[in-house]
């Protein structure tokens, strides 16, 4: 497909100077782990959505720590697992190896900063590298502005050199600005969209597992002494 004057968009790419190649590099390498953080973070938040969703549904029938714990042994190697051994495995250490001894209001307090930070680290580990997708869209349209600019002071200084401003000395420089900024644009808006998507998933996520710390809480009730 062509361009203009019988050069293809790629020939155009090959003849452009170092900056506006530098420019395209970096966009591309910049589009590249966008879709990689994108691709392997929405696998990662739909096996939690999923794996949380059914400890839930499990989890609102357990009426016991004991049932918690049975819970706990049949999930150990899922997210919802994780976090319900990591508590329990707190809550030995409070209550001197027994789940079953009574916690007073202090340990119970303990019991819930533990929750809380728990929480907090799971939520970080789904949100984790969601910054660099919302960079990538906030700096894609400001590299290709950068190229644009660069490609339009070509486009002046030919004109300078030759004395002439007609389309054979201009057009290359236009063009080098125009891909530049079609590039950008192209890494910009899908990182928007798979940041806001993503950011979606992971609040989707941090629902299921605050109801399932709630859940916990309220059996771990019985353990509080009255």
């Amino acid at each position: 497909m062509n361009i203009f004057s019988g050069n293809s968009l790629w020939q155009l790419i090959t003849q452009s100077d170092a900056v506006t190649k530098m420019v395209l590099l970096t966009l591309l390498c910049m589009s590249i782990a966008c879709w990689a953080i994108f691709i392997g973070k929405l696998a990662l938040l739909y096996v939690k959505e999923r794996q949380f969703k059914e400890i839930n549904k499990r989890a609102q029938k357990a009426k016991t720590v004991a049932d918690l714990v049975d819970l706990a042994a049949h999930s150990n190697t899922t997210a919802p697992g994780y976090f319900i051994t990591k508590n329990f495995s707190f809550l030995k250490e409070l209550l001197n190896g027994s789940l079953h001894n009574k916690m007073n209001s202090f340990d119970f307090e303990l019991y819930e900063r533990n929750s809380d930070n728990t929480v907090e680290a799971i939520l970080l580990h789904n949100e984790e590298y969601l910054s660099i997708l919302s960079s990538c869209a906030a700096v894609g349209p400001l590299l290709g502005l950068f190229g644009t600019i660069w490609g339009l002071i070509h486009s002046f200084m030919r004109i300078s050199e030759s004395q002439i401003a007609d389309i054979a000395t201009i057009a290359p420089g236009i063009a080098e600005a125009l891909i530049t900024t079609i590039a950008g644009l192209v890494v910009a808006i899908p990182a928007l969209v798979m940041f806001n998507y993503l950011h979606a998933k992971a609040r989707n996520t941090e629902h299921y597992l605050l109801t399932l710390a709630d859940r916990m809480t309220f059996i771990l009730q019985q353990l509080r002494e009255r």
